[in-house]
């Protein structure tokens, strides 16, 4: 986008691991009920779910009940989905277009920093956070599709971007993330800290347009920017003590090129999600399944 210093490559909207403001998101709701966290015990383990719009479940439903609107925070995310397979007590204050910033500060009017959530008695930490940090999604997957037309058989967002993005990760994102996982297990000792990779977007090389409009030479460029983003958050996880979740294996032609019973991300076109480059209800269901891995091996 116009103007950008290297690190900030996106222009100043909000950020959502897309390009829309999720406050202007319409969503409908589905008549389907989501599992609960159950009644809080004294016995149970205290869950925290922290993150971005991933982590929220942007895009599927039904919200939370009572949820700030903005935070797109749904009952079926797989914070909420590892909390009732498990039986937690849980606290979700995972919201939309937050940052690592966004657990140190308020997100939106009525939204308070997500670290206050965590607490010494919390038991586990589930989380998924860094994709929005230096507007880095907004900017592959925004300014992306918007150069396609120019080139579409060429990479001309390669060609306008270059290393910027790879130096985001890791000048700014990686350090924010390991600050942050620092932080929360300063707050409480005792948890398991889990966070989760970003499942794959796109396919490594093969194009899908117009499902994702990105030229067919910057296929393989988002997809090494995001390998590199999910590498950096590993190395982050490693240094703080807590448990990475690979989601890059695991999401291997289940990107947004894929069939619609296939794909665990959701297409910019061809599809009745009302966000889309966001994990569907299998996506959801999916790093749920992993996490839930990752707590029973601890």
């Amino acid at each position: 986008m116009p103007d950008r210093k290297p690190v900030a490559l996106a222009a100043a909207a909000l950020v959502t691991v897309v390009i829309v403001a999720l406050a202007a998101v319409v969503v409908w709701q589905r008549d389907d009920a989501a599992p609960g966290a159950g009644a809080a015990d004294a016995t149970e383990l205290h869950q925290v779910h922290l993150g971005d719009s991933f982590a929220s479940g942007a895009g599927t439903l039904p919200l939370v009940p009572d949820s700030q609107f903005t935070c797109q925070r749904s009952s079926v995310n797989f914070g909420q989905l590892v909390a009732a397979r498990r039986g937690y007590r849980l606290t979700d204050v995972s919201c939309a277009g937050a940052w690592t910033k966004s657990l140190y500060e308020g997100q939106y009017e009525g939204v308070g920093p997500q670290l206050d959530a965590v607490t010494p008695d919390t038991d586990v930490v589930t989380l998924m956070l860094g994709g929005n940090d230096a507007t880095l999604y907004s900017t592959l997957i925004g300014d992306c599709s918007r150069v396609a037309a120019s080139d579409p058989a060429g990479a001309p967002c390669r060609a306008e971007l270059d290393g910027a993005p790879a130096r985001a990760v890791d000048d700014e994102i990686e350090p924010a993330v390991q600050q942050a996982l620092h932080d929360i297990a300063a707050r409480a000792p005792s948890a398991r800290v889990v966070v989760a990779g970003y499942p794959q977007l796109l396919p490594a090389e093969r194009s899908c347009r117009p499902a994702v409009r990105i030229a067919d030479g910057d296929i393989a460029y988002v997809h090494r920017v995001q390998a590199r983003l999910n590498a950096a958050i590993a190395k982050a996880a490693a240094a703080t003590g807590a448990t990475f979740v690979d989601m890059s294996a695991r999401s291997a032609g289940h990107d947004a090129c894929q069939q619609v019973n296939v794909r665990w991300i959701e297409p910019m076109s061809g599809t009745t999600a009302r966000i889309t480059m966001h994990p569907n209800d299998a996506g959801q269901q999916a790093l749920a399944d992993a996490v839930d891995e990752a707590l029973e091996h601890h």
